[in-house]
C-alpha cells in the first residue's frame, strides 16, 4: 500500500488537508471542498447488476476494477463507495471490499470499524432514542403518546433477537411498552448523512426525523426534543469522506452505508460531489439489483441533487443467468448454454429499465474460471441482439488490465451521451405516493399492482395529512426478485406486490414502502461468516471475505 498522503498527491491534495487515521486511512474535510470547489465536474458512472444470487455478481469487484482500468487507459478516475456494515460482514455476504485483484484497501480495517463512521450513526440514532424515553420519563411535557413511538434503537449487527423488545421494565425505569431495534445502516440518521450536503443541512434534516405522535396525533420530531446538537456532534467527523485506495494504489472514496433493500443505497452526496471535482471519471455503486439500488439512485439521489450518471455498468454472470434459468447453486459450475439463454431474461428487463431513465449503458461480463467459451458466447450474442454492448471484465485475476476494453468503451460512452439532457426520472414529483409506488411496481419490478394492508392504508392517509405527499419513496422489498417474494427469479410478471406498511423519513426526505417479508433488523445463517475469521498472534485478520 502507498501512503495515504501519497494517494491524496495524485489528486492534488497537500498532506495538510488530509486527515490521517493512521498511514492508510484519512478522511478528506472542508479545507479540501474548499479547495476543489469551483473546479468543474467529472462524468459521473453508475454501477449496477442483475439481481443478486448464492454465486455472488461481483458489483463492488467490477466497480473498482473498472476504476483500475480506466487510470490504466490514461484517464484520471476515482471511485466512491459505501462503507461496509458489520451485520453482512458476520453474517451472511462476509466482507464487502472486492476480492482478487480487485479489492480495496486495507481491507479488514474498511470492512470493521474503519474510521468509526457507523458507529458514529449508531451513536447519534441511540441518543435520540435515550432522550425520547427520557422526556417521557421526565414528565412528558411533549405529550407524547406512548404507543405511537416510531423510532426504534438500532446496532450495527445481524440480531434477531433484538426485532421486538420490551424497554422500561423494573420499578422507575420508565414507561413500560414495546420497542426493537434496526440494523445501523437501516437508520434514517444513516440516510441523513449520505444525503446531506453540509452541516448546516445535516442539522436541518435532523431536526426534521419524526420519532413519534403526541396525544393529538401530531408529529413530534428530534427538534422537538432538542436532541439535534448533540447528534450534530458526534456527527461532526462523520460527515466527511474517507479516502483509501485499490489494491493498485488508485484512490477511492468510502463513505455511508444505508442498505439498498431498506434504506437508499448510495454513497454518501458529499463524498460524490467531491470526487467529480479530483477526477475525469468517477465510478459508484448502486446495491443489489438495478431494480433497487439503481432505481434509488435515480429517483432518490439524482433527484435530490441534481447529479446524472452519464453511463451505467450493468454487472452481470453466467452463474447468475444459469440460477435465474432454474440451475441449483450446486450445478453452476457445469455448463449449461440453454440455461444461460433462460436466465438471460432477468438481465433483459434491467436493461430495459436503465434505458427508461435515459443512461447509456454496457454489459459488463464478470467472468468466473468455469464460464465456457460458448456460455460467454450465448451472453455477449443476446446483449447485442437486445441493442447493448457487452464486455468481459477480468477484474479479479487482472485487475485494472483485465478492464482495459471495458473501461475504454465507458469513458467513450460517458463522453458522448449528455447526461442532464438525456436523463429523466421515473415519475413526477406531483404524482401522489399510491401513483409512484404503482409507477415502480409496474414500470420497473413489472408487477400487476399493489395491495395495501389495513396499516399501509392508514399511513397513507396519514402522510397525505402531514404534506408528504410530494416525496420520493425508497422501496424496501427483497433483492432477489423483481417481485416482493425472493423465490420468484427470472423476470416474472402478474405477480402483485404487498405492501403492510409506509413511513415517512422526512429528515432523509423519502417515503420508505415496506414490502412483503423485508426486514430492518436482518439475522445470521446457520453458518455465519463471522465463525471464518481468524486473529494470529501478529494480530493480522484472515476469513475476513
Amino acid at each position: 500500500m502507498k501512503r495515504i498522503v501519497d494517494v491524496a498527491a495524485q489528486l492534488g491534495i497537500p498532506q495538510e488537508d488530509v486527515e490521517q487515521y493512521g498511514k492508510y486511512k484519512a478522511k478528506l474535510g472542508q479545507d479540501v471542498w474548499n479547495r476543489v470547489a469551483d473546479r468543474p465536474n467529472g462524468k459521473l458512472i453508475l454501477v449496477t447488476a442483475m439481481n443478486p444470487t448464492p454465486a455472488g455478481e461481483g458489483k463492488t469487484l467490477t466497480t473498482i476494477g473498472l476504476t483500475q482500468g480506466l487510470n490504466r487507459v490514461g484517464h484520471k478516475a476515482v471511485a466512491a463507495l459505501r462503507e461496509p456494515s458489520l451485520g453482512p460482514c458476520m453474517g451472511m455476504k462476509g466482507g464487502a471490499t472486492g476480492s482478487g485483484k480487485a479489492q480495496l484497501v486495507p481491507a479488514e480495517d474498511i470492512n470493521l470499524h474503519f474510521t468509526g463512521d457507523i458507529h458514529a450513526v449508531s451513536s447519534a440514532h441511540s441518543v435520540l432514542a435515550a432522550l425520547l424515553d427520557n422526556h417521557i420519563h421526565q414528565g412528558n411535557a411533549l405529550r407524547i403518546h406512548p404507543s405511537r413511538i416510531i423510532w426504534k434503537r438500532a446496532v450495527d449487527m445481524n440480531d434477531r433477537a433484538l426485532r421486538s423488545i420490551v424497554v422500561g421494565l423494573g420499578d422507575g425505569n420508565g414507561v413500560v411498552r414495546e420497542d426493537g431495534f434496526m440494523i445501523t445502516t437501516a437508520s434514517e440518521v444513516m440516510a441523513v448523512l449520505c444525503l446531506a450536503e453540509d452541516m448546516d443541512d445535516l442539522r436541518s434534516r435532523l431536526g426534521r426525523i419524526v420519532v413519534a405522535f403526541n396525544e393529538e396525533d401530531e408529529p413530534v420530531t428530534a427538534a422537538d426534543l432538542n436532541a439535534v446538537e448533540a447528534m450534530c456532534a458526534l456527527l461532526k467527523d462523520a460527515i466527511h469522506p474517507n479516502l483509501v485506495q485499490t489494491g493498485e494504489g488508485d484512490p477511492v472514496l468510502v463513505h455511508g452505508g444505508p442498505f439498498a433493500n431498506i434504506a437508499h443505497g448510495c454513497s454518501s452526496v458529499r463524498a460524490t460531489r467531491l470526487a467529480l471535482k479530483l477526477a475525469d471519471y468517477v465510478v459508484t455503486e448502486a446495491g443489489f439489483g438495478a431494480d433497487l439500488g439503481a432505481e434509488k439512485f435515480m429517483d432518490i439521489k439524482c433527484r435530490q441533487t441534481g447529479l446524472f450518471p452519464s453511463a451505467a455498468v450493468l454487472v452481470v454472470t453466467v452463474k447468475a443467468m444459469k440460477y435465474n434459468g432454474g440451475v441449483s447453486k450446486q450445478e453452476l459450475a457445469s455448463e449449461n448454454v440453454a440455461a444461460v439463454r433462460a436466465g438471460f431474461v432477468n438481465v433483459q428487463r434491467h436493461i430495459e429499465n436503465i434505458k427508461q431513465f435515459g443512461v447509456p449503458l454496457v454489459v459488463a461480463v464478470n467472468r468466473f474460471a468455469t464460464d465456457s467459451p460458448a456460455e460467454l458466447d450465448a451472453v455477449i450474442e443476446l446483449c447485442t441482439q437486445s441493442g447493448v454492448r457487452a464486455i468481459l471484465s477480468e477484474a479479479w485475476e487482472n485487475g485494472g488490465e483485465g478492464c482495459r476494453a471495458l473501461a475504454q468503451y465507458v469513458a467513450e460512452l460517458a463522453d458522448s451521451s449528455d447526461a442532464e439532457s438525456q436523463f429523466q426520472l421515473l415519475y413526477p414529483d406531483e404524482y401522489s405516493i399510491e401513483e409512484k409506488i404503482e409507477d415502480v411496481v409496474t414500470r420497473i419490478y413489472r408487477g400487476a399492482g399493489v395491495h395495501y394492508q389495513p396499516a399501509a392504508k392508514r399511513a397513507l392517509r396519514k402522510l397525505e395529512q402531514l404534506g408528504a405527499s410530494r416525496l420520493p419513496v425508497c422501496m424496501a422489498k427483497t433483492p432477489y426478485s423483481f417481485s416482493d417474494r425472493a423465490g420468484l427469479l427470472g423476470a416474472p410478471e402478474a405477480f402483485t406486490v404487498e405492501v403492510k406498511d409506509v413511513r415517512l423519513s422526512a429528515g432523509a426526505g423519502f417515503v420508505v414502502v415496506h414490502t412483503g417479508q423485508v426486514l430492518t433488523m436482518p439475522g445470521m445463517p446457520a453458518r455465519p461468516a463471522a465463525e471464518r475469521i481468524h486473529v494470529d498472534a501478529n494480530g493480522s485478520i484472515s476469513g475476513l471475505s
